[in-house]
Order: C-alpha cells, then structure tokens, then sequence
C-alpha cells in the first residue's frame, strides 16, 4: 500500500524549528517499528527494498553509487520520508569509490608525526567522501598496536597513546570540519572502542584480557582525548573483556564513556556484534535477548544485524523491554540527520563529483603524506643515489611493480566492496615506475620470488552469519628460475632496489599472522641478491613492520614504506635519488623476532634480567626512530625550573644542530619518567614532540613545554594523578635510552 502524500508541512519538516523540537514531534509520530528500524544500518549489497520498506532502515553502508539513488528513491515512499545515513570505510582515502585519492594507510601517516598534515588528508578525503552522497566515515581508529601478529595493525596510528591521540583528533577535526552543516563535512567514527587491538596472541577479535586499571592507563586516554574534540561516533569492539562483550559492557559504556566523560554522541555497534552474541559468543540465547541487551547497554546504530529488528520487537512482545526503550537511540541518531541537514538535501552524489574526487590537489597531496611516511632504517652511506648519474638499477621483489597491493588494505583491491576490485592503474605509481622516472637511470626489473597461493577455508566460505571466510594462504616455495633472473640483473647493476613486504591477504580482520617473517619465496630472493655483492637497498613495503632475514644486515639500506597509497612508488624513488629528504620516524618497534611479542617501547618497569636467555628484548628499530641523510646532534639540555607546582609547566630548552652537509627536518621528541610511583609504571613515556627544519651546519634553541598535570600515574584504585616526586624530562631523537638526553625535576 503506498502510503499518502504529505501536502502539509509538519512541525519535523520546519528548518526554522530547533532540532530538539524537530526530533521531539517527528518521534511522537513514529511507529514502535519505525523506531526500532532507525536503529539498523544494513547492508547495501542485500535487498534494499526489504531494508527501507519492511524494517525502515537508518541507515545503509557498502553502497554503490547506483544503490544510493536506489535508496534514496525508496525513502520517498515510506510514510514519514526519513532520510538514510550513508555510511562506508573510508579509512585513508575514499577506500571504494573508483578513482578517489588512496593515501598512505593511518600506521604509514603516523610516521610523519605532523597532526596538520594529518589534518588535511582528513579534509580531504571528507571533501572526496561528501560529493559521493555518503555522509559518514569509520575512521579514525585509536587502537594501541603492541601485538604485531594482529591482522589490523595497519589501520593503527602504531603504539603510543599520546601520538594516536594527536593524530586521530587531528582527523576528527578533518573529517567534520566547522560543523556537520557544512556539505564537505561527514561524521568521524573513533574505533574500536577500547582495547580491541589486545587480545589473545594477536588474534583478531578474540577475548582482550585488560584489567580496568590497566584500560585507563593506555587504551583509554585517546579515546577520551577525541570524546573531547567532539567525535560525533564511537564505534564498539568485538571482542569481550571480563567475558562481557564490549557491546554491553556497562562500565565501559555507561560508567566510563557516558558517565565520566559526559559522552552524547552516538553508539554503532560493529559488524555484526548483536548476532555474534547468539552464534559465536553463545552469551545470549536468542535475537530477542540479544536485542534487548544491546539496547539497555545503550547502544544506538546496530550494524549489520537484519534480526535486531525482529528481535528488538519480539523483546517488547515478551516483555524484556519497554515499548519506549528505543526511543534516546532514535533520538540520537534523527539528531545527526537533521545536524546534517538530510530532511532539506539528502546530499545525494553530486553532478560534479568527478572535479574533487582524485583532483589533482589531492594527488599533490596524496604525494607529501607519502614522502613523509616513509622511514629510513638503516644507511651504510649507498644512498642518496645521484639521480644525474648514469646508473644502473636493477629493480626486483613481487612488490615492485604491484599496484594494487601498494594500497594496502581498505582500498579497491582488498575485497570489501563487491562493486570494486582494484583503482585505475593510471593514478598508481609503482616503485618500478617511479625508479624507471629518473632521469640518468638505466632500470632493469625482474620480480625475483612469488608470495603466496590461497586455498579454500575446510570449514566452509562462510561464516555462520554469512560473512565469507578469508581463504587460506599457502606460501609460495623459492623459485629458482625466478630467483636466477633476479641475480643475473643484480650481478650487472650499480645498485639493487629489492622491493618485499606482503600482501592483502595477510592483512586485515581475521587475517592475524602467526609469524611476522617474510613469506614465500622473499627471503630467499633477498639472500641471493645480497650475497651477489651488489649494494643492496631493501624495501620493505609492508602494513606492519615484518622481521627481515639475517642477510639484510649486509644490506646497503633499509626502507619502511606502510603500504604507501598511490603516490607511494614516485615518493619512494624521490627518496632513494635524493631529490627528497626522509623524514618519517617510526610509530611502532619492529621485532627481530615474532617470540618477542608484544613489542613496544613504553613497556612496565620491573622483570627478572633485561633479555630473554636466547633473544636480547630489545628491538631491531623502536618506536621514534628514524635516520635522515645527514647527521643531528642534541645538547645543552636545561629547565628553566626545576621545583614545580601540579599548575606548573615544564618548560626545557635544548640545542639541536645539524652537523652534516643536507637539510634536515628533525622530530625533536620529549618523554617524562616519574623516578618513584606508588605503583609499577613505564620507565618512560611520550608526552610531546615539536619538529624542526635545519639547514646544513644550522642549530636551533628548540622549547619544549609539558605540563606538570600530564606527568601522570594511574594509580592502585584506577585515578589517574600526579604523584610529587623526583622526574626527569627526557628528550632526543627516539625512545632509546641511550639517544635520550636526561635533567631532573621535582614535583611539590
């Protein structure tokens, strides 16, 4: 039955009325079903009719452009014309829009520890995101990546609390701009709320056995940084702590985020999690307790749960819920549509989409993120190569010349989005094309070693809720003919470019690994190409740092690049010819071996020796390092006070030169050790960085300021406080003890 037009404007439909009095009367209207409905957000890719006519959907995500005008078309025909919230992963880039602008993923951008820059590519990509008539992003997410084995390290600004914290606000402010009425704008979704990245043996989304002290010492405080900066969204984990799953978790979700922090944006849930109660977490027995324990829990947006809505409703039936229990969340979520302003323009994709997505703005971009992202480990002086030279560059690795793979996950090729499998070849510069780019390079290229085959999951394609199970990755064996080829093109060049890391089918939701090592035939290629005595520059190009043969200590160089986006192989080439200083410092510890986990450098103080009895703990990088191509020295370390009050601030100046012969851009870092506490804490931690650029021989008086109120312990009860007592204010170029120049401070 069609339901009649509405000729009158009614009180909801007013933009001269305030919100609050949109959403009050267009609530009073609403059915229990429409209610409920405005709770789902639900698959594009099924059966839109169903979604909008039969459970009225809130909201829809993974959607093609011809599935927004699709659903849009139907909403016009529901009784009250809601409008939908189009959500989609838009994690560092518009991730399956054909043609958008991928950049580096959110571990690579961290590596620039430059919150502006960050900044920018937010705004970007909201722009790209916002013609398309999608109106909501799941980024930026704030887990701590201490396990490298977990499948989503990638999408991590890497280990550290504070810098995630600087770097996911600096997105949030990106993605929402001035206000949610501004159409370049699109709701920012902090995730996965909290410590989803710390479960068992890196598995993904398995039990995160986190004490609530331990929560409030490192998972939480990014989280309440961006409930502060005005994150309109917060999405759930998986997983379950103390054996409660985090969507109803009540003294996360009630206690810690509404109540101490005074929350009021709105709750998603994520993929699945009311159902995964009932089939794989067997906590609930059914849709219908499952439903109405989500909802008391106070969650707002289920995702991609179609049974909420039969459930929810049969919960009121049964008497498990009021009738008005779903009515805060419905509230909440006509909040954002009409902060939006949906009801007046739905912001349907838009005539001149094709002007802003993948404009060459955000190509130029696209390309300074890149340069900064990239992480120069190691040096024996081979580089920079001089790009007038003639030279002869033998470029060989499966990494070299794979364009979709330099992407990395959440982009066109990773499989999210059934409507899209890779991005147009032509916005993609590989390393071997960016390499083939210099002017007085003569470039051969031989792919020297294959990764990986995939064979079908024994348990089935699908998971019990319809969720097609990754494959499973079988490692290609060395080939001797490949690898044969790669040696011969080494053994006549100048230099050898080795381009390793790995593919999107180790990476990912339920793609943990159970070793970090290079897979299939990449050792092997490596072993060879060095042994042939030819300078070697190693290019790890990889979503999470990988533990590299012994034969890379022989290496020429080694270079990280976090799946580096589009620009990534231009970016690389720059670097490697000098035509681009490197400047990226490491978000994360690299592990020289997996039995090291977890790896990090803010690690509690107190254990038996410093060292395994066959492994040094210690990493092969950690967290802050990074080399430039000249040489910088820190001295002259001084306070301006000493004795602090909890008001105060620390104020430290210190001379940092560049004693080499090219510019540099420093990241001058500052960690705080609390000398004594009440209980076991980090021996050092990151409380500020401040970055300067140096010309050669130039020095510069660097100020750096921390406030006495951030120099804090969480304490046996779970208060976080300032303890008086002896510290120190630590600064230098990385976390490394001995790189850090130390002066005390005592707090009265």
């Amino acid at each position: 039955m069609t339901s009649p037009t509405l000729t009158t404007a009614l009180p909801y439909q007013d933009p001269a009325l305030s919100i609050d009095e949109r959403v009050a009367d267009l609530l009073g209207r609403m059915t229990l079903e429409e209610k409920v409905g405005q709770m789902l957000q639900l698959d594009a890719r099924d059966d839109l009719d169903d979604h909008v006519l039969r459970r009225h959907a809130g909201s829809i995500l993974h959607t093609s452009p011809e599935r927004i005008l699709r659903a849009n078309d139907l909403t016009a025909q529901t009784r009250l014309r809601i409008p939908l919230l189009v959500a989609e992963d838009c994690i560092h880039g518009h991730s399956f829009w054909p043609g958008a602008t991928i950049y580096p993923t959110q571990l690579g951008m961290a590596a620039s520890w430059d919150a502006e820059l960050v900044e920018r590519v937010a705004r970007a990509t909201a722009e790209e995101v916002a013609v398309t008539g999608i109106h909501w992003t799941f980024s930026p997410v704030l887990c701590i990546a201490r396990d490298l084995r977990w499948g989503r390290v990638d999408e991590s600004f890497g280990e550290d609390p504070f810098l995630i914290g600087e770097l996911a606000s600096a997105m949030v402010r990106g993605y929402q701009g001035d206000g949610l009425d501004d159409p370049t704008a699109v709701l920012a979704t902090a995730k996965h709320f909290a410590g989803y990245s710390e479960t068992q043996g890196g598995r993904d989304a398995s039990e995160a056995d986190i004490s609530r002290r331990k929560l409030r010492s490192w998972f939480l405080p990014p989280f309440e940084r961006v409930a502060r900066e005005g994150c309109r969204v917060f999405m759930l984990g998986y997983q379950t702590m103390d054996g409660i799953p985090i969507t109803t978790n009540d003294w996360l979700l009630t206690d810690v985020l509404r109540g101490e922090w005074g929350y009021t944006g709105t709750l998603v849930t994520d993929w699945d999690n009311v159902g995964r109660m009932v089939w794989e977490q067997h906590v609930q027995p059914d849709y219908a307790h499952a439903s109405a324990a989500a909802t008391r829990a106070g969650n707002d947006m289920i995702m991609t749960t179609p049974r909420f809505f039969e459930g929810a409703l049969e919960a009121v039936e049964r008497g498990l819920l009021p009738a008005d229990a779903f009515d805060a969340a419905a509230a909440r979520i006509l909040t954002l549509k009409f902060e939006l302003g949906l009801f007046e323009d739905p912001r349907l994709p838009r005539d001149d989409l094709d002007e802003i997505v993948g404009s060459a703005a955000h190509a130029e971009l696209n390309l300074e993120i890149a340069r900064r992202s990239i992480v120069l480990l190691e040096n024996d002086g081979v580089l920079p190569l001089d790009a007038a030279a003639p030279t002869k560059v033998a470029v060989v690795g499966p990494l070299a010349d794979d364009a979709q793979t330099q992407l990395g996950d959440w982009a066109g090729g990773s499989g999210q989005a059934g409507w899209l499998d890779s991005q147009p070849r032509e916005m993609i510069t590989t390393v071997l094309d960016g390499l083939s780019g210099v002017g007085g390079w003569e470039v051969s290229h031989a792919r020297g070693a294959d990764i990986l085959t995939l064979e079908d999951d024994p348990q089935g394609a699908l998971f019990p809720d319809g969720q097609p199970r990754p494959r499973i990755v079988k490692p290609c064996a060395p080939d001797e003919a490949l690898i044969a080829e790669a040696v011969a093109a080494a053994e006549t060049a100048d230099v050898v470019v080795a381009v390793v890391g790995d593919r999107i089918e180790l990476v990912g939701e339920g793609r943990s690994t159970a070793t970090l090592e290079l897979i299939g035939g990449q050792n092997a290629l490596l072993d060879a190409v060095i042994a042939t005595g030819t300078p070697v520059v190693v290019v790890l190009m990889a979503s999470k740092p990988l533990v590299l043969p012994a034969s890379v200590s022989q290496a020429a160089a080694v270079i990280w690049a976090a799946s580096p986006g589009m620009q990534g192989g231009r970016a690389i080439a720059e670097i490697i010819a000098g035509e681009v200083e490197p400047s990226g410092r490491l978000p994360i510890s690299f592990a020289r071996h997996v039995g090291q986990q977890p790896t990090y450098y803010n690690q509690i103080r107190g254990q038996h020796g410093d060292r395994y009895a066959d492994l040094t703990q210690a990493p092969a990088w950690g967290f802050g390092e990074g080399l430039s191509y000249t040489t910088v020295a820190y001295s002259d370390l001084a306070l301006e006070r000493s004795e602090l009050g909890r008001d105060d601030i620390v104020v430290g100046h210190v001379t940092v030169t560049n004693t080499g012969s090219r510019p540099v851009r420093e990241t001058v870092q500052v960690y705080v050790r609390d000398a004594v506490t009440s209980v076991s804490w980090t021996d050092r931690e990151l409380k500020t960085y401040r970055q300067v650029d140096l010309a050669p021989g130039e020095s510069a008086r660097v100020r750096v300021e921390v406030p006495v109120a951030d120099c804090t312990i969480v304490d046996a009860a779970g208060v976080r406080v300032v303890e008086p007592g002896e510290f120190a204010l630590l600064v230098g170029p990385s976390s490394r003890e001995e790189k850090l120049l130390g002066v005390g401070f005592t707090v009265e």
